[in-house]
Order: C-alpha cells, then sequence, then structure tokens
C-alpha cells in the first residue's frame, strides 16, 4: 500500500486555479500529448510514456521509467556516475564517503547489517548480447561483464519504488544545487521546443521558460492573431522575438506584430519576459493582473481539502486548517548516495531529525497530514497510505494503530507543532543543509522571492 508574497489579490487568485487544475484558468496550459517531444530512435522494447508530474519518460517493456545518476560535485568530492562509467554495484557501503561536509569519511552507517545495495534498489537495464547501438543510446560493459544500456552516455536503471507502468517515484527533475545530493533523475525524451526555449520542472507544472532560465508569460487579452501589448505596455514586457528563419511547428506559431518583427506564439497566446523580473527562475510577472506564467503540462491537483496559505516569503501548500504541509528529504553521505526519505527505507535518519530517535517526540512535532474518512487519491502523485505511527514504515490499512495519511509521490507528508497561525513556516530548513541532505522543507508553490532556496 501506500506562501506567495503578499502581492496583490490578482497574483493569488491565479495560484488558487493553479491548484484546482490549470487548465480552466490557463489556456496554455494541458496535459502532455505526442507533440510535446521529439520523437527519437528507441532500442527494441523500450517506450515512451508520460507521467502525470514528470511528463514524457523513457520506460522498458514492462513499462518501468529509466533514470540516471549524473555525476554531482558536493563539497568534498563527486558522487553519481561519469559518462560510460557505471557505478553502481551489488556491494553494500557500510561507511560514510565524506562528500558531504562537516561529516569525514569512515563512520559507520546505520543499519548495516540491512543495508541494500546499491543495484537493490536500483536494478541496471541490461542488454542483450546481440543490442546494437541506436542513435544517442549504447551498450556499456560492466565490471562483472555484463552488459548495460545507456542514453548519451549515461549508465540506465530502474527504481524498485516504481511498482505500476508510468510510476517515477524513484527520482525527479526538480533542479538541484551544489550542496544537495547526487540524485537520481529520470530521462526522456527532448521537449518539440524552438531553439531559445527550456522546460523547467516546478511544484507546479513543467514551466515554460527561456534557455537562460527567464519565465514566460501569456497575457489573457492576446490571441494567436493580435497582441493588446503595445505602447507603454512594452515598458514591462518584452515580447519573445523569433528569428527571420523562424517555422511554426505544432503547438508553435508565429505572430508579426510589426514589419520584419515576430513574436513566438505558443498554444494560441504570444509569449513575453517580464522586464522587471529581478533574477532568473524569478515569476513576480505573474502577481500582475491578466498575465500568467505559462506550462506545457500542469502538476497534479492536490486533495481537495488542501489549502494555499502566503507567508512573507511566498505562497506554501496547507492542510485544512492553513498549517503548512512539509516534505522529508534524505540521502545518505556514501559514495552510492542512497536516497533515505521513503518509508521502505531506513528511518534512522528521520526519526533523529524529527525527535532526536523518539517516535512519541517525531509524532508530537512532526505530525502526519491525516487523511479525512471518506477522501480519496486524486491521482498517483498524491495518494493515501497507511503509516505504522512508531516505526514510521507502511502498513496494512486493518493493522492496529495504522494511521491513514497523505503521501506526496509515495513519501508521508508531516506539519509542525510550531506552527500556531496560517503562514507559518517555522519548521522550513530544518536539518542538514536547509533540510535538503536530511530534513523537512516546506512545499512551496512559490518561493522565487527567495531565489528558490529556501
Amino acid at each position: 500500500m501506500r506562501s506567495l508574497s503578499e502581492r496583490g489579490a490578482a497574483g493569488y487568485r491565479a495560484f488558487l486555479f493553479l491548484l484546482a487544475g490549470f487548465a480552466a484558468a490557463m489556456s496554455v496550459a494541458g496535459p502532455a500529448s505526442a507533440g510535446d517531444w521529439r520523437e527519437v530512435p528507441l532500442p527494441p522494447g523500450f517506450q515512451v510514456i508520460v507521467n502525470e508530474l514528470e511528463g514524457p519518460v523513457f520506460a522498458d517493456a514492462e513499462g518501468r521509467t529509466l533514470y540516471e545518476w549524473p555525476q554531482h560535485v558536493l563539497r568534498n568530492g563527486y558522487s553519481g556516475e561519469a559518462p560510460g562509467i557505471p557505478g553502481c554495484y551489488g556491494e553494500p557501503t557500510t561507511v560514510t564517503a565524506g562528500l558531504m561536509s562537516p561529516y569525514p569519511a569512515g563512520i559507520p552507517l546505520p543499519e548495516r547489517d540491512r543495508r541494500p545495495a546499491c543495484t537493490a534498489l536500483w536494478p541496471p537495464v541490461l542488454a542483450s548480447e546481440q543490442a546494437e547501438p541506436v542513435g544517442d543510446w549504447s551498450v556499456l560493459e560492466r565490471r562483472d561483464g555484463s552488459r548495460q544500456w545507456a542514453y548519451q552516455e549515461q549508465p540506465l536503471y530502474t527504481s524498485v519504488r516504481d511498482r505500476r507502468p508510468g510510476d517515477v517515484l524513484g527520482g525527479t527533475r526538480r533542479r538541484y544545487r551544489r550542496d544537495d545530493p547526487a540524485y537520481r533523475v529520470p530521462v526522456g525524451p527532448p521537449p518539440a521546443l524552438p531553439p531559445g526555449f527550456a522546460v523547467k520542472a516546478t511544484s507546479v507544472g513543467r514551466m515554460l521558460t527561456t534557455a537562460s532560465n527567464d519565465a514566460l508569460y501569456a497575457f489573457a487579452e492576446d490571441t494567436a492573431d493580435s497582441t493588446a501589448c503595445r505602447g507603454d505596455c512594452l515598458q514591462r514586457w518584452a515580447p519573445a522575438t523569433a528569428p527571420a528563419l523562424a517555422a511554426a511547428q505544432g503547438d508553435w506559431s508565429l505572430l508579426e506584430r510589426s514589419p520584419g518583427v515576430r513574436q513566438w506564439v505558443f498554444r494560441g497566446k504570444p509569449l513575453y519576459t517580464h522586464r522587471l523580473d529581478r533574477h532568473s527562475w524569478s515569476r513576480q510577472g505573474s502577481d500582475v493582473p491578466g498575465w500568467s506564467n505559462v506550462f506545457l503540462q500542469p502538476a497534479p491537483a492536490v486533495p481537495a481539502s488542501f489549502t494555499v496559505q502566503s507567508t512573507l516569503a511566498g505562497n506554501v501548500l496547507a492542510d485544512s486548517a492553513g498549517r503548512t504541509i512539509y516534505v522529508y528529504q534524505c540521502a545518505d553521505d556514501s559514495q552510492d548516495q542512497l536516497a533515505c526519505d521513503h518509508s521502505d527505507d531506513t528511518q534512522v535518519y528521520r526519526l533523529a531529525i524529527c525527535g532526536a530517535g523518539d517516535p512519541q517526540r517525531c509524532l508530537a512535532h512532526w505530525p502526519y497530514v491525516r487523511a479525512a474518512a471518506g477522501e480519496e487519491s486524486p491521482n498517483r502523485t498524491w495518494t493515501i497510505v497507511a503509516i505504522d505511527p512508531l516505526s514510521g514504515r507502511f502498513a496494512a490499512e486493518d493493522d492496529p494503530g495504522a494511521l491513514r495519511v497523505w503521501a506526496y509521490r509515495d513519501r508521508p507528508v508531516y506539519t509542525f507543532e510550531r506552527d500556531k497561525q496560517p503562514g507559518d513556516v517555522h519548521g522550513g530548513g530544518i536539518g542538514e543543509w536547509r533540510g535538503m541532505r536530511n530534513g523537512l522543507r516546506a512545499f512551496w508553490l512559490r518561493d522565487d522571492y527567495m531565489q528558490g532556496i529556501l
């Protein structure tokens, strides 16, 4: 089994629309379709599946999502895999690697007698003796002589966390920084975008940006054939102009603003950047009435009982009483950087952070977000799971004492006992390096006012 700064009522309402499902509020957002990605050659037995959160991903014949483990620099070295060199094998690591300062190498890891090997959680995607390279797909030799598929030279794996075809519970495309662990990342085909554009994974959907990471916007009064943003409007909004040789493709068309000046149009809406955005990744332009960010694919709907609360730093997801919701994140400081944020993982790290090792203190300080009687999971991303409150592991629904709680990507979510008023975020970033290595982070729907580092 298993907030937005107070920038005006219009911006706040726009985020409520996002939670309601996006498509009704934003005509430029919609579910992913076959035209959202570029067709690439696939070896026999592989396919593309669209996940409701991560978009199109590569999968094997059984529908298991494929992941890479790209090399990532940490404070004291590298983790992950260099191109062409598999690094995930069957021998369990038992001591820390000292990659995540300030902890030195050689400290015994917890539960060493039960610690899984890397390949027990991340089975390699093996290739037959007859397999041949295709396009960006190649075959690597592992040190035991077996052959492993790679995409763009990165070795490929599946995740034991994925139980159904199309699940992407092992990793995410959300961005991370230098001091964060080396995460596993789902692999998929490139998006069908003209040059100069990119897609960024966010908590509210797969957002369209420029290649330099500037948010793109659409104006409610514009159409595919005309724009109402002229004159003084252009002092704040810069049209996303197209080069002379640009041609329409799929969801993309062109609008001639003036002789020789053409503007990109996506799903019927001309695109702009906001001149007053203070830095890359900013989304302040969506606070202006009539303007909204542009999404290739909206995030799945949150539970109907959840709310959105405004804080001084952004919009945060909250429960029905307005209490901020937190997610637990964890990866151990071993060479194989195994995650420890799932209820099937060791609970030693989480218990240490939330209650100094005492499950009862954890339950008091970080209560699970309980699902009310009659509530049902709205999708695969937000599910209701049964948890043994003392062990922190999954339980059967009819187990004595089992709690019925909400989970995001199969991980239970929490509130914090020191948050007394709606909009309080006193638990944000508790743990190692603001909660990214081992700790709890608020479920931000909008944190770009602090450059996404909350």
